[in-house]
């Protein structure tokens, strides 16, 4: 088989259009991120390996409100969250163990953990996002953002930057339909 020149120079000339035709914005491994709801700036790992947002919460209780279920719980970042936050649970998500998170004997492999919608502004961008709730105390970063939520923020993340897209500042209405 033989190229044609001019074929292969077309096709190397699309190329680069293709790549940036989607605009995407360059986070580091870790970013400060604002929770405009519950007035909160927290740092955030991202990780591409997990599938879902997690946040730090305990004393996480469901509850019934006008008929439909709610989520009862406190943040488990530091001493100064005492009071309780509310909101509609979204969904419940199954979340799997890890080796050293289940016993063997168990047939359980999976956590099923409420799952509520909030705001997030990372850099200057503002999208809804869902997260489940579970303690993350014993862990560095409060929140963990996954791929689900980088999709969204249409993010490429650069793993050797840290807070590349700087202090969160956001307008105030997110828009979930991007």
């Amino acid at each position: 088989m033989r190229f044609q020149p001019l074929a292969l120079s077309a096709c190397l000339l699309f190329i680069p259009g293709t790549l940036f035709a989607t605009e995407k914005s360059v986070y580091g491994l870790n970013e400060y991120v604002s929770l405009p709801e519950l007035k909160l700036e927290v740092t955030a790992k991202l990780d591409t390996g997990a599938e879902t947002a997690s946040l730090s919460a305990r004393d996480i209780t469901r509850f019934k409100r006008n008929g439909e279920t709610w989520v009862r719980f406190y943040l488990a970042i530091d001493d100064s969250h005492s009071h309780p936050i509310e909101r509609p649970l979204a969904r419940l998500s199954k979340i799997k163990r890890r080796a050293g998170d289940y016993d063997p004997a168990e047939s359980q492999t999976y956590t099923a953990r409420p799952v509520v919608e909030l705001d997030f502004c990372m850099g200057g961008t503002l999208r809804t996002i869902e997260v489940n709730l579970t303690d993350r105390s014993a862990f560095q970063y409060p929140l963990l953002i996954g791929s689900d939520a980088l999709t969204r923020f249409g993010a490429l993340v650069d793993p050797s930057l840290k807070y590349a897209a700087g202090k969160p500042g956001c307008a105030t209405v997110a828009n979930s339909a991007e």
